[in-house]
């Protein structure tokens, strides 16, 4: 059992959860509480930590997962000071990073994909994930600026969505739209503009990529100009525009009822 919080182990947690340049030279993350445990596969554990007070009142089910899997039993005080959250469910596990290319994302037949720039929210980037598997999203590319998605925070908000989700960091998103043009999907950015159409004016049953901007100020001009097709949602009272996970949300199930 590991009872300091000085404990080298313990540090290398909080340095995990803490720094973005550290979990990717380490290739790992963090993720805390019960479900993300149960939905991680036995491979992409790394090591798994439990809460002294929680081992025993977990359920069946996450009692026999722990049986196939070496864990470190931490006492309370010490767990307490490993993670972020309010009320912690007294298990946390570490995980190996997935590694995907833009040619994974691209590659699958007739794809609907998200694409995003400097997106600042934890919160937001989280949900937009969560969003996209329910949606049937086949990837997610994102600017170099946008939050960390290994971002505890992010981790939480993805509800397991993490684990399955393909998804990519670019250093030049406009360098990248013309890859994706190049394989013959169309992009489709949210944006106020001149030649801004309705959002469910546009046919999303073919190729497409959803393009969504940074939660104050939207996508840069020459982001927007290298879409091409630029759409919009309409807003009623004073409203001016949605947050940007939901405007995400809107656009992912538009797509997904042009498809059925």
């Amino acid at each position: 059992m590991i009872t300091s919080a000085t404990n080298g182990r313990i540090k290398y947690i909080q340095t995990l959860m803490e720094k973005s340049k550290f979990r990717r030279k380490e290739k790992k993350f963090v993720a805390e509480g019960i479900k993300m445990f149960m939905e991680a596969t036995a491979d992409m554990i790394s090591e798994v930590y439990v809460m002294e007070s929680a081992k025993d009142s977990f359920e069946k089910e996450v009692r026999q997962k722990l049986g196939l899997i070496p864990y470190e039993v931490v006492t309370d005080s010490v767990y307490k000071k490993m993670t972020d959250t309010v009320t912690p469910q007294g298990i946390m596990t570490v995980l190996k990073m997935k590694e995907n290319t833009v040619e994974d994302i691209i590659s699958k037949e007739n794809p609907l994909l998200v694409m995003l720039e400097n997106i600042q929210d934890p919160g937001n980037l989280g949900t937009i994930l969560r969003t996209a598997e329910g949606a049937g999203v086949a990837g997610i590319i994102m600017s170099r600026d946008c939050v960390d998605i290994y971002n505890p925070k992010v981790i939480r908000s993805t509800m397991g969505s993490i684990y399955r989700m393909k998804f990519v960091y670019v250093d030049d998103l406009t360098e990248t739209m013309k890859q994706v043009k190049d394989k013959g999907i169309n992009i489709y950015a949210c944006a106020l503009d001149a030649n801004s159409k309705e959002y469910d004016e546009y046919d999303y049953t073919k190729s497409t990529a959803i393009l969504i901007g940074n939660e104050g100020n939207g996508l840069k001009g020459e982001t927007v100009k290298a879409a091409g097709n630029v759409c919009y949602i309409p807003m009623s009272g004073r409203v001016e525009s949605l947050n940007a996970s939901v405007a995400c949300a809107v656009m992912m199930y538009e797509a997904k009822r042009q498809r059925k």
